[in-house]
């Protein structure tokens, strides 16, 4: 007959809190991220990223314009970095808590952007005053609409 261990019940009861506290993001949400060589901001954009919970690989390319092109990305909506996690396209400096909304949600779009380099965005900060800023959603054929104002 095996003993009583009075510790057993105590490590399944912390085993259970911390994948109840364990970031929501879903396995299989890595973040791909394409950059180019010389950017420094963008990396900063995938730290912010990975502080909230996201699994981020980022890939250093010179052909930005091919990957913003074949990613769907509108010229309008640019900005330097594009990434794709769970199906969709994020284009520049979104905040982590826009594609969390995103992926939970999960509208018909082909993905969100923070057009340009919005100052004071995930990635952008310093010491200048922050721009007030939209993440824009767009879709295939070329819609957008404003997912979040910042």
């Amino acid at each position: 007959m095996k003993s009583f261990n009075p510790m057993r019940p105590l490590f399944a009861l912390s085993l259970l809190a911390c994948v109840a506290l364990a970031p929501a993001v879903a396995a299989g949400d890595e973040v791909t991220m394409y950059k180019d060589p010389n950017c420094g901001c963008c990396g900063k954009w995938a730290e912010h990223m990975r502080a909230n919970g996201f699994v981020v690989k980022e890939i250093a390319t010179p052909r930005m314009h091919e990957v913003k092109r074949t990613a769907g990305v509108p010229q309008a909506l640019a900005s330097c970095h594009t990434a794709k996690v769970g199906g969709y396209v994020v284009e520049g400096h979104v905040p982590a808590a826009d594609v969390k909304r995103m992926l939970a949600d999960k509208p018909k779009i082909a993905g969100i952007s923070a057009p340009g380099m919005p100052q004071g965005s995930p990635g952008m900060e310093g010491p200048y005053p922050a721009d007030r800023y939209s993440v824009v959603s767009f879709d295939r054929d070329g819609d957008s609409k404003v997912f979040a104002r910042h």
